[in-house]
């Protein structure tokens, strides 16, 4: 086989190995040496057809192997070479003296707790993580960070929060493409290490330089450049002048659910007329012979909801849709970040995922919504969405490791009768067809109400974010059409006895035809 087919499969290595990595510098280092390996040991691959699995068994053996490695040779920011820089006089206030105190400070403690120090607060390792990555029990992890932390208090006796306690981001993306952990990461893995993500922080209101960055992060200007580099090539941030950086996509903040909570009022008027509208289809529906996996009524109501907003969406919504530019990877998506707070969402969102099985000989896609009550459930991948329909049509199940895994999943269980199940809910393109007609025929005297609310809303949701990030808010704006039915529209109908609560454990999917 041509060593050339290894090169196709170079940033799917390298996505492998951020995966099982705790920094850039050892997915460098651990795709390299897979890559190696794969090229040396090539010749002795006699069957072209199993190349992929043969190579992702090298990468799993480099992988062991490289573990036990960095047991013994941890890979952590060097600060032994830190240098004492003369700094101009723009820079040479009290605050850039505290920084360069503070990380020599940090150098001068032994190994034992500088190591402990940089691995918690720069890499954002847990201390279960550092256990494991140093072989030593987490209590001492634990102990010697307080003792780090203690005599780091003693020589500097006002510690800044920016320094030593860093932001934290839950980054995700929004869009297609065909990522599956761990071999396709979601490009959010890439720039998701803790500098990175307090880099994309103090961005996001404003350009920052790269000094300015180094004193807000409290670390050395080269390790900023080297993220800023990442982040730059990944396509998270922008030099939007000489030397200035910029986050280019929103981040959500206390500010956007302080504004949720004050505006949720304008939805008390639409309320009654639109859960109306929503059971005059739940009752025609009925009899469009839809496969309900024998969910309830009061459970369905919640998923004829969400497909007749997303259809009504098209024609009524006040926020036109702008379409995503190309990414670096060919697929279009962009990012998205939300502020944790204690491990806490600033904001309640609408989850949804989609799989369209457009690469499989199925005819379906699996739809998968995350809101108000539901659990969450993964959608399915091609193989998975094929078994449903194979049971659909009475078909013999071959594919019996895809069946295991649907099962296992709690897409498909038993009968009473043995017989194999399908638990989600599954619409018939015609059917699909026959739903869109009865819903733009129940909500004909509702939908104009409910689209004024959401024009008020997202009249003042939208100046909460930079100017610069226009079209991401049109976008954020245009799905609030969606979310807002399965926030506010459903809160209200729950406080008013309107709608009954989802019961715990229940689950909002579906399966439709489309081809």
């Amino acid at each position: 086989m041509n060593a050339d087919k290894i090169e196709g499969y170079i940033e799917r290595v390298y996505g492998y190995a951020v995966n099982h990595t705790f920094s850039r510098d050892e997915a460098d280092e651990l795709s390299q040496e897979i890559l190696f390996t794969a090229v040396r040991e090539l010749p002795k691959l006699k069957d072209d057809s199993k190349f992929e699995p043969w190579l992702w068994s090298i990468a799993n053996n480099v992988t062991k192997s490289f573990r036990r490695y960095m047991g013994k040779q941890r890979a952590m920011y060097s600060y032994d070479t830190l240098e004492t820089l003369s700094c101009e006089d723009e820079y040479g206030d009290e605050n850039e003296e505290f920084y360069d105190s503070l990380r020599t400070k940090i150098a001068m403690l032994s190994e034992m707790y500088r190591s402990i120090i940089i691995l918690y607060y720069y890499d954002g390792l847990s201390t279960k993580q550092i256990s494991e990555k140093l072989d030593i029990p987490e209590g001492t992890v634990t102990w010697r960070l307080s003792e780090a932390r203690k005599k780091l208090k003693r020589k500097c006796t006002d510690m800044n929060e920016t320094a030593l306690k860093p932001v934290k981001l839950m980054i995700r993306i929004n869009g297609e493409g065909d990522y599956k952990d761990p071999i396709s990461p979601f490009p959010y893995v890439y720039i998701n290490d803790a500098l990175s993500q307090n880099i994309l922080y103090y961005c996001y209101e404003a350009p920052k330089t790269v000094e300015e960055l180094a004193k807000l992060c409290g670390v050395p200007a080269y390790y900023i450049e080297d993220a800023l580099g990442n982040l730059i090539k990944r396509e998270a941030m922008s030099e939007v002048s000489k030397g200035k950086y910029r986050t280019d996509f929103i981040i959500y903040s206390e500010k956007a659910r302080e504004y949720d909570e004050k505006a949720k009022g304008v939805f008390e008027p639409v309320v009654d007329g639109f859960v109306s509208s929503l059971k005059k289809l739940a009752d025609s529906a009925e009899n469009l012979g839809i496969y309900t996996a024998e969910k309830p009524k009061e459970e369905l109501i919640y998923l004829y909801g969400i497909m007749a907003t997303e259809h009504l969406s098209e024609k009524h919504n006040p926020v036109k849709w702008v379409e995503r530019s190309v990414r670096y990877d060919g697929y279009r998506w962009s990012y998205h970040a939300h502020l944790m707070n204690d491990n806490q969402y600033p904001i309640r969102e609408l989850g949804r995922e989609e799989s369209s099985n457009l690469g499989s000989r199925g005819n379906y896609k699996h739809i998968s919504y995350n809101f108000g009550g539901f659990s969450y459930r993964e959608m399915m991948f091609g193989n998975e969405i094929n078994i449903c329909e194979d049971i659909f049509l009475g078909r013999e199940i071959e594919d019996t490791d895809s069946a295991a895994a649907a099962i296992a999943k709690g897409f498909i269980s038993k009968n009473d009768n043995g017989k194999l199940f399908v638990t989600v809910p599954a619409f018939t393109k015609e059917q699909k067809r026959q739903f869109d007609l009865l819903t733009d025929q129940a909500f004909e005297s509702s939908i104009d109400g409910y689209t004024d609310a959401v024009r008020k809303y997202v009249s003042g949701y939208k100046k909460l974010f930079p100017e610069h990030l226009k079209d991401d808010v049109a976008r954020a704006c245009n799905y609030m059409f969606l979310t807002l039915y399965a926030t506010h529209i459903c809160d209200i109908a729950q406080e008013r006895e309107l709608l009954l609560s989802p019961h715990d454990g229940s689950i909002c999917d579906v399966l439709i035809q489309h081809k």
